[in-house]
């Protein structure tokens, strides 16, 4: 692929009105940093709160569904865009303007998706300090794409059919593999943040629940919204923001 025309930033959402004012301010400062043409677009999700304001508020376009479905809500923005390069950012997420630049030159050299580093915001619970690490090393070394920011061409998002609208969790890792099918993926050195309010706001009984049924009884609880609760359940406060 040649240097894209234009990029296309995909932001899936649901009520994320705390978050989502730092997250296209970074995103605008990137993009300037890019010297492309690029567009925003916020799949808003069911949202109840500012949502939908504070997106137009700063540029996007906004993208109303009714799905409360992650996958879903990433292929209503994907289907709305109109770059050659989709590059999909979680809400919660501030990335870096080397982190664009990284994931424009990886296509533009041959790739035909990938991810990159990240690191949890704010305080985290001790014993998360030690799994965070073990789950880095672990995406990069299966070139797997982390959701808060996973990139890929047009043609390789059609050619794989989007994000597998069944599944309501780990759909990052069911679109990393369908991309290696297609072509070169890549898991970049650069970084982004992303916010580790759902590691503080869920208890590591909630997360080790969780975590056993993404990793060994996959295929029964991904298609469960119901099972899925960390994701899907009531919003609770980031003790984070409380403090403040």
């Amino acid at each position: 692929m040649t240097t894209p025309r234009l990029i296309s930033f995909v932001i899936p959402a649901w009520n994320e009105e705390s978050v989502l004012g730092p997250t296209l301010e970074a995103l605008a400062v990137a993009a300037r940093r890019l010297d492309l043409p690029s567009e925003v677009i916020v799949a808003d999700d069911s949202s109840t709160d500012r949502t939908a304001e504070i997106a137009r508020q700063h540029g996007a376009r906004v993208v109303p569904v009714q799905h409360r479905q992650i996958s879903a809500t990433r292929n209503a923005g994907a289907r709305e865009a109109r770059g050659d390069l989709l590059i999909f950012i979680d809400a919660d997420t501030i990335v870096t303007p080397q982190a664009v630049c990284a994931a424009v030159e990886a296509v533009r050299t041959g790739a035909v998706g990938g991810g990159c580093a990240i690191r949890y915001s704010g305080r985290l619970p001790a014993y998360l300090r030690v799994f965070i690490p073990i789950e880095v090393w672990f995406a990069r070394k299966m070139r797997m794409a982390f959701g808060c920011f996973l990139f890929c061409t047009r043609e390789a998002f059609d050619a794989v059919g989007g994000f597998d609208p069944t599944i309501y969790a780990t759909e990052e890792v069911t679109m990393s593999l369908a991309l290696h099918r297609q072509g070169r993926f890549v898991c970049l050195r650069e970084c982004v943040s992303t916010s580790g309010r759902k590691l503080r706001t869920h208890s590591s009984v909630e997360w080790f629940i969780q975590i056993y049924r993404i990793t060994f009884a996959r295929q029964r609880y991904i298609r469960d919204r119901g099972a899925m609760g960390v994701w899907y359940g009531e919003r609770r406060p980031d003790p984070e923001l409380i403090k403040r």
